[in-house]
């Protein structure tokens, strides 16, 4: 019995004053969920309905596949996390037992799933086969934020698949494309399925679910062909340069006063921030220092270069750019470098650039990389909007990841030594993929992609109840005995019903509704039941429409099912 004067529904005039994202608004507004502390919420009834919801969806769809749901615990074992070289990330939260024993609280399951594997799996004839669950993560998060889009807490499905070989893998990794396509579709969310970076994660290859929302934390690179990549990968060819300087046959050295910006150099010179040279003094780990070059017009992409360099990169220091790189802050340039330089490929082929020249106020005009300075080249430049992919042009959106797909290779297999024996009696390590959704996240992107200004516009399959009946009688009036029959009607319909019998105005009935955003909302009072109708409104555009009162319950069911 889901009767509104008896559910814990705790709906607020007020969103809270730190609040920017909109789902965080709403979710707190409508009841569904409240803060504990930062990065942590609960979720309340109605929300923790949703979330469900979200759930179910997911667990249809892997289940459909052949893949076989487990739990493996969030406490595990350090020495784990230090065998496949995952104890150090700042986010994992460490701690000890009472016995001085090491331990961790997971935010991913890798290391527990490759465990259990490596300690059954013997044979080639064990393989190919898929495990996943729904278990808490935490997350040591240094700045949460958005509610409960960025928590320390937090519910994720994990999945992991295990195969022969990498052909396996591929082949399980289509298989998990085509049942997350199916999963996004069945929420009602706007999505789409982007390339990206595999990140701490590691491997050989990941893709990324966006659902597109102007609360994301996450920039996408998109074009109407059909392009998608998260912006920590995307590439495309850049708009060329309009008003390059012509070509000169070496360098030469002008006198620049004070213009150690691209602002304060394109406004000396009277030239396009595009036809100059930025120059970036770097660290590699383990490598030393390089000499980062990109077009004035660019922007450096730091997870291009580090996976260009293959290790981490920072900004070299003040003193590093004195004494490593010879040279002084804003007149730093590639000609005549100490230094490897590593330039990006929008700079190949042009001519005429403007470059520090590693001498206060002096810098160089008509510079041509390739001929007055010799580079590593790659592709370390963020891409802008009106760059192009295929000639289609690039456009940039704000999303919420939603889910995200590994090819890990032997990444956790081989240090964590889960291995099988082939046909041949050889041992060789299985091959792994991890696929990760989070219900929470699918939920305020929801929220994010469907609220109007009245409030939450749940999409049929997230929304805590199907249907939301409000009955404006008072104990004892016919509106009211009306009311109670056509919610048990609804039940036996197969509708999910929350019922507002409470003692409160309908102005406040209305608006809660309109805040909560249940689908299809039916109201029975007086009027209504003189005119041998049940209003009925559709919450997505409000639309209103009359029922006759008998065989109402059937009527709504029909109207429901034909909801987005």
């Amino acid at each position: 019995m889901t009767r509104l004067s008896s559910y814990f529904l705790p709906t607020r005039k007020e969103a809270p004053a730190d609040a920017e994202a909109l789902s965080h608004k709403l979710l707190v507004r409508a009841g569904l969920a409240r803060q504990l502390g930062a990065g942590m919420w609960s979720w309340l009834p109605a929300g923790w309905r949703a979330h469900r919801k979200a759930e179910q969806i997911v667990r249809e769809e892997l289940d459909a596949i052949g893949a076989q749901e487990v739990l493996m615990p969030v406490l595990q074992p350090a020495e784990l996390w230090k065998k496949s070289g995952r104890y150090a990330i700042e986010e994992l939260f460490k701690l000890k037992d009472r016995r001085d024993a090491e331990l961790v609280l997971a935010l991913t399951h890798e290391e527990a799933v490759t465990y259990h594997v490596a300690g059954e799996v013997r044979s080639y004839r064990d393989l190919p086969f898929s495990l996943y669950h729904f278990q808490t993560k935490e997350r040591d998060e240094a700045r949460p934020r958005a509610g409960v889009l960025r928590t320390r807490e937090f519910i994720m499905k994990d999945a992991y698949t295990f195969d022969r070989d990498e052909e396996g893998l591929a082949a399980h990794y289509d298989r998990y494309i085509g049942a997350y396509d199916k999963i996004f579709d069945r929420t009602g969310l706007e999505w789409y399925r982007v390339e990206s970076d595999v990140g701490m994660m590691g491997g050989i290859g990941a893709h990324e679910y966006m659902a597109p929302c102007a609360a994301g934390e996450n920039d996408v690179a998109l074009t109407d062909a059909g392009y998608a990549a998260n912006m920590e990968i995307a590439g495309a060819a850049p708009k060329p340069v309009e008003g390059l300087p012509e070509a000169l046959d070496k360098p030469e050295a002008v006198e620049t006063p004070g213009a150690t910006t691209i602002e304060a150099l394109t406004g000396f010179l009277g030239i396009p921030a595009g036809a100059t040279i930025k120059a970036f003094p770097t660290i590699v780990e383990g490598q030393g220092p390089v000499l980062v070059v990109i077009r004035g017009d660019h922007r450096l992409n730091e997870f291009k270069l580090q996976n260009a360099m293959g290790a981490p990169v920072r900004p070299a220091t003040e003193e590093e750019v004195r004494d490593v790189f010879g040279a002084v802050g804003g007149f730093i340039g590639p000609v005549g470098a100490r230094v490897e330089v590593v330039a990006d490929e929008a700079l190949r082929g042009l001519h005429g650039m403007v470059a520090g020249g590693n001498e206060p106020d002096i810098h160089l005009r008509g510079v041509e990389p390739g001929r007055d300075f010799e580079a590593r080249w790659a592709d370390v430049r963020q891409v802008e909007p009106g760059d192009t992919v295929d000639g289609a042009p690039v456009r940039i959106e704000p999303a919420i990841e939603v889910g995200n797909i590994f090819k890990l290779g032997t990444r956790y297999s081989e240090p964590l030594g889960a291995t099988y024996l082939d046909e041949n009696g050889v041992e060789r390590a299985i091959w792994m993929g991890s696929y990760g959704i989070g219900p929470a996240r699918i939920v305020a992107a929801a929220v994010e992609q469907f609220a109007d200004d009245a409030g939450i516009s749940w999409p049929r399959a997230l929304a805590p109840w199907d249907v939301e009946l409000v009955t404006l009688g008072k104990p004892g009036e016919e509106a009211r005995e009306i009311a109670d029959r056509l919610y048990e009607e609804l039940k036996a319909e197969g509708l999910d019903v929350l019922y507002d019998d409470r003692d409160a105005s309908p102005g406040e009935k209305f608006a809660d509704a309109e805040l909560l955003g249940v689908p299809l909302r039916l109201t029975v009072g007086k009027k209504s039941v003189e005119a041998g109708e049940v209003e009925a409104q559709i919450r997505r555009g409000q639309e209103k429409r009359s029922l006759p009162l008998e065989g109402a319950a059937a009527a709504a069911a029909e109207l429901w099912r034909g909801l987005a």
